[in-house]
């Protein structure tokens, strides 16, 4: 054979096969890292096309690599979860994270959850009470999401429905009380909100945690009324009171003057007593009572002599 004979030249296909094969050395790893995304793919239905424009986009991943890596794969934080949606689906009908996911161009995007507990904060409503009271209430309500897929894919925007909801029902469940109830049942009331936004907001991935009634306003003149039936209702028992604790001691008295009834010497020893305590305050006046049965035995004298 002749050494200077040209070695046949390499087809195109073989050129680019050679050029292009260290990425699948990097690229069939990211295959065992992210192999959900590739279940999901098979799950959804996409259809010819789709499978077509998703190979399209994983040649591009492929050939761009590693280049592609630093835009394809997204860190999810612990308290977030990612719902991707591939040529409009749902992958694998739930959410991704926390950890890397992968995010094909062209083909996928993902709307970031977050699971934490948020605090919606109920501006004053004006509220009519079943007694025809106008009142103003605010309150807070605790929620957090617990499916994120529900909370993209069932409503706009979960944090504004929820607050708005959360709106309507204190309204509603107030415009039942009384301005009695409003007052002693805050606990029961709050409960009982809970449990209507819970039901509610289930549909759309919300947990609702808590919910508190801060405050409750009534008008100046309202305020003035309630002030005045407390105090005459305060003075009414004062007056009881006193009443019977008259009773009480007259009761006491009568008791007493029968005692004293049955032995004269403890009356005058009563005298005595009574004496030593009006000299302990320092009075210069004392006045000495005589005992009727004294100015009796007086008077039977003066007509015998």
């Amino acid at each position: 054979m002749d050494p200077k004979r040209e070695t046949p030249k390499k087809s195109s296909t073989e050129h680019l096969i050679g050029k292009f094969w260290w990425p699948l050395f990097f690229f069939f790893p990211v295959l065992f890292v992210f192999p959900d995304d590739y279940k999901g793919t098979k799950r959804e239905g996409i259809g010819i096309c789709g499978w077509i424009l998703v190979s399209l986009s994983f040649l591009l991943v492929l050939i761009t690599f590693p280049v592609s890596i630093w835009t394809c794969v997204k860190v999810i934080k612990e308290y977030e979860r990612a719902v991707v949606f591939r040529l409009g689906r749902i992958l694998s009908k739930k959410a991704k994270g926390p950890g890397l996911i992968l995010i094909l161009p062209c083909t996928d995007i993902f709307i970031k959850v977050d699971l934490r507990t948020v605090t919606c904060k109920i501006p004053p409503q004006e509220i009519l009470t079943k007694d025809a009271v106008t009142t103003q209430v605010d309150g807070v309500v605790y929620y957090r999401i617990h499916s994120a897929v529900s909370a993209i894919a069932n409503v706009t925007d979960v944090h504004s429905a929820t607050f708005l909801l959360a709106q309507t029902t204190l309204r509603n469940v107030l415009g039942t009380k009384s301005l009695s109830q409003l007052l002693a049942g805050r606990e029961e009331i709050a409960h009982n909100i809970q449990t209507i936004l819970d039901s509610a907001t289930d549909q759309w991935g919300i947990k609702v945690a808590r919910v508190e009634i801060k405050d409750v306003r009534i008008p100046v003149a309202m305020q003035r009324a309630m002030a005045a039936e407390a105090e005459a209702a305060r003075e009414a028992r004062a007056k009881v009171v006193a009443a019977e604790g008259e009773m009480n001691a007259s009761k006491a008295l009568k008791q007493a003057s029968m005692v004293l009834t049955e032995s004269p010497a403890g009356l005058q020893l009563r005298y005595l007593q009574t004496l030593t305590t009006l000299a302990a305050e320092n009075n210069s006046t004392i006045v000495f009572p005589l005992p009727i049965n004294m100015l009796e035995a007086l008077g039977q004298k003066n007509r015998g002599g």
